[in-house]
């Protein structure tokens, strides 16, 4: 209890508040605009709050994360396109309410129930990670190893449309991971006689340029040439696509209506957790399992995707209670759930604090101190989100020109003055071209950011497992929860094949018989 006084007193100083507001005021403009993402917004912010204390900067890091999720919806609701890949699922109802003369409902369902699922998201992280935390600290090299190859597990998973696309990106990260001095014995590897090199790649520039330089240059090919006459055909298009108020329409549900949400809300909530806390995962998976599985067990099936108010609901809950499970994984386990996780594990690092169970144990303080830190944030896009979501809307008619230009200079001056460092610009701007090729080329970057982060805690603890009696790789199966890892690792990669075969041999004996 004295733990979470301590903490509440100092999320509550005017500092940390004011770049905590500054942090979602900021989110809710980057997920109110279609092509740009939380993941974005916090790897350009990231080398901003370095000078600040860590209580503040992390305050804007999550004020960004919670609010440009959320924020995705404004624009879905309004004009049926995504501001985030959170918000997919929100258009499939959304739109349809908008245009029956009823866009401020729409806009009060999604602040309302993004709100609200992210506050039960976060109070399950609170629940539940001081015992994943206490568990963990059982594990030894055997099963951080594990754990780390659990997560490089996910490459398939959000490898998207093509497998091979994604282990290709997958090994080019932990190729990549692998410059620098080996973490182990100090042999110098793949530095090509460059002092510049004998430290590795930093995480953070890579990160600025393969999300923010690479998304920007894409956008920018996406662009149509100036063009007078058509661009104000097209603004004039974008207004009109705002759906005009009927009057007498309600602003905002029920008491009643809201409770008739309870069971689906509950459900949503469950699925976007669990989903969440697997690497790899995201909302826009968590909202569509949502919207589906609540529609199974709903009374008013045949209203979803015509314009149901629950439905839009349940996917706007899921977007931000998914955020729950994804900080659960990463703090107590130091695996990141989304990449946005994966940026904050950096942003924790660069404070010299190390996601994982040690985190709970040796920086408990800092643990209470990030989850005050997502309930104000919460409420804040609450405020916030009532007093600006159609402003926050306009801005989608703003020239991406302008836009992903601004972000392209962000970027270059942000990952210069993480370490003051020319080469780190290099970095950025080969990351830049690779996120952009990427992008071209419908490569994944999911693979890649897991390998940039789960590369080095794999190679390190292998080694040291293998150092321990009998030094053999039976050490990894003689353990139970290293077995265990190694059974979800093989059900995770051949589940699918194995219920198969399962199903086939069934099949082929009852044929027989």
């Amino acid at each position: 209890m004295e733990n979470v006084i301590t903490a509440i007193t100092a999320v509550f100083s005017l500092k940390v508040l004011i770049y905590t507001f500054v942090g979602v005021a900021l989110g809710m403009f980057i997920g109110a605009m279609p092509g740009l993402s939380a993941t974005m917004g916090v790897a350009i912010l990231l080398p901003l709050t370095f000078w600040i204390e860590p209580k503040a900067g992390l305050g804007m890091l999550f004020g960004i994360y919670n609010s440009a999720i959320y924020a995705g919806g404004i624009s879905a609701v309004l004009l049926g396109v995504p501001g985030t890949p959170a918000s997919i699922a929100s258009t499939f109802d959304g739109p349809k309410i908008s245009k029956r003369g009823q866009p401020t409902l729409a806009l009060w369902i999604n602040t309302f129930y993004s709100v609200l699922g992210g506050i039960f998201g976060i109070i399950i992280l609170c629940i539940a990670s001081f015992p994943i935390a206490r568990f963990a600290l059982r594990f030894g090299p055997p099963e951080y190893a594990m754990t780390a190859l659990f997560g490089l597990s996910m490459m398939v998973a959000v490898s998207g449309k093509s497998v091979v696309k994604g282990l290709m990106v997958g090994f080019l990260g932990l190729a990549l991971e692998m410059v620098g001095m080996d973490p182990m014995q100090g042999v110098k590897r793949y530095t090509f006689g460059n002092p510049l090199l004998l430290d590795g790649f930093s995480f953070v520039p890579i990160m600025i340029g393969l999300f923010g330089i690479g998304e920007s240059l894409n956008q920018l090919s996406l662009t149509p040439a100036p063009n007078r006459k058509r661009d104000y055909n097209q603004k004039s298009v974008r207004n009109s696509d705002f759906a005009v108020e009927d009057p007498s329409a309600p602003k905002r549900m029920s008491l009643k209506e809201i409770w008739d949400t309870k069971i689906a809300f509950l459900l949503t909530v469950a699925i976007s957790v669990i989903v969440g806390a697997i690497p790899g995962t995201g909302g826009d998976i968590a909202a569509i399992v949502s919207w589906t599985q609540c529609k199974n067990i709903s009374k008013e099936k045949e209203l979803y995707g015509e314009g149901s108010k629950e439905a839009l609901a349940v996917t706007c809950a899921a977007n931000n209670a998914c955020i729950g499970g994804a900080m659960t994984t990463m703090l107590t386990l130091g695996i990141p759930g989304d990449s946005v996780t994966a940026i904050l594990i950096g942003a924790l690092m660069m404070y010299n604090y190390t996601p994982g169970p040690l985190l709970f144990k040796e920086h408990a303080d800092m643990v209470y101190v990030i989850f005050v830190l997502m309930f104000v944030c919460n409420i804040m896009i609450l405020f916030l989100g009532n007093l600006s979501s159609k402003l926050f809307a306009r801005f989608t008619q703003l020239p991406r020109s302008w836009i992903s230009t601004t972000i392209i200079v962000f970027s270059l001056v942000g990952s210069y003055a993480i370490q003051n460092s020319t080469f780190d610009v290099f970095v950025c701007l080969i990351a830049g071209l690779l996120g952009f090729v990427m992008a071209k080329g419908d490569f994944p970057s999911g693979p890649l950011v897991l390998a940039l982060i789960l590369g080095r805690m794999l190679e390190s603890n292998f080694i040291r497992a293998m150092m321990l009696p009998p030094g053999t790789y039976s050490t990894f199966f003689v353990r139970p929860i290293s077995l265990t890892l190694f059974i979800l690792i093989i059900l995770s990669l051949f589940g699918q094949q194995i219920v198969k075969a399962i199903k086939n041999a069934f099949t082929s004996r009852g044929n027989k018989k």
